[in-house]
This record gives structure tokens, C-alpha cells and sequence, in this order.
């Protein structure tokens, strides 16, 4: 987080949440949501400001009920999702894949994913305090797999895994999954909503 927004949330705790105004769409674009896009449930217009984008890059995080946001100084911008937190690159070089996800930070995978509408996914590790991550690998990468013969021809049924060639002498469970079981799974919210404001007078 940024020194500005770290003292910003000291002097200013209490500034109300914002909701519906950021979408991070399917390819990891960062999208503006106008009153007419929340109207019409679109995810907005691409923000293509360099300094914006890496502001809102450098301030991404999520709450304790898996709803992530962009910490806009003392404001939290919460973050419509496409699909999933994260939206991944795949760089393939000298049989040394390396991911990347839309904060061009490093994603380390444990575990690829693919799901019912024919999306690739990755699993990072769980740490101590953080759980496991999951971003969609970008569409426009699909093609670097077959190319290097990363996805096998058939995949079994489950229970069982198949397995990922994931560079020299090395592999990753690969699962099948659905799209619609992957929010509670991993534990994220794509929409994002306030939550309703607790009574507290205890005089009724």
C-alpha cells in the first residue's frame, strides 16, 4: 500500500465505502463504472491513464468477507469481478513458464483448474495468514499451453487428476471444476455490496 493512502486512512478512518464504480473485467482491464454502465449492468469504460492504473495496482486488496477493493486513499473502491481476483499472463520462455497476474506481480501456481466453460485457472499456494489465490489465465494465452503441449489430450473423471507439464521435469495437479463453485471455494465475492448497517438501539 502506499505511503499516501497509509496516512490518508490515519487522518480520515471513517470515510463511507464505495460500491459498483470499478469492474476488473475477464482480461484484466480495469474498467470505470458510470451511473448509465451500473444501469445498464455493463462493466464501463477501460482505464487507460498509465499512473491510475498502477495507483489502483499498488492498492488492491480484500476485506475479511472476500470482497476486494482498491484502496483509494481513505476510500475504499470496491471491485466488481468478472470472475476471479486476478487475472493472469503466461510468459513461456527456454521451457520456463512464469505467470503474471494484472498487478504485474509474480503468481506462483500449485495447481491448474479448468472449468465448464473451457477456462483455464491456477491456484497459488496458501501462506500463513493469507489463503490460496486462483486467477483465470487471459484468453489470449490459452494458446502458449498447446503450443508447448502443456494440457493433456483427455482428462479423466473425476475423483481423479490429470497433470500440467509445467516446465522441466515438472508437473501440476490439474482438476476440472465449475465456474459457479468458484467464489465459495475460494472464498471471493465478484459483486460486492454493502453490508446492511447493524440496530443498535436497544431503547425498542
Amino acid at each position: 500500500m502506499d505511503e499516501i493512502v497509509t496516512q490518508a486512512l490515519a487522518k480520515w478512518p471513517n470515510v463511507p465505502h464505495c460500491f459498483g464504480w470499478l469492474a476488473l473485467d475477464r482480461r484484466g482491464i480495469w474498467r470505470m463504472r458510470d451511473e448509465a454502465a451500473q444501469r445498464a449492468g455493463s462493466l464501463g469504460e477501460p482505464i487507460r491513464h498509465a499512473a491510475l492504473n498502477g495507483f489502483i495496482n499498488r492498492n488492491y486488496g480484500c476485506d475479511d468477507s472476500g470482497q476486494w477493493y482498491f484502496q483509494n486513499g481513505p476510500q475504499r473502491v470496491y471491485v466488481e469481478l468478472a470472475y476471479t481476483p486476478f487475472v493472469l499472463r503466461l510468459d513461456w520462455r527456454d521451457k520456463a513458464p512464469a505467470l503474471t497476474d494484472q498487478t504485474d506481480s509474480p503468481f506462483e501456481p500449485v495447481a491448474c483448474l479448468l472449468d465448464d466453460e473451457g477456462n483455464v485457472l491456477f491456484e497459488s499456494a496458501a501462506t500463513a495468514g493469507a489463503p490460496a489465490r486462483i486467477g483465470v489465465l487471459h484468453d489470449h494465452d490459452l494458446g502458449l499451453l498447446s503450443e508447448h503441449d502443456a494440457l493433456p489430450d483427455e482428462l479423466p473423471e473425476p475423483p481423479h487428476e490429470a497433470r500440467l507439464h509445467w516446465g522441466t521435469g515438472r508437473m501440476l495437479p490439474l482438476r476440472t471444476i465449475t465456474r459457479a463453485s468458484m467464489p465459495a471455494r475460494y472464498g471471493y465475492e465478484p459483486h460486492p455490496a454493502a453490508k446492511p448497517r447493524k440496530d443498535t438501539d436497544t431503547t425498542r
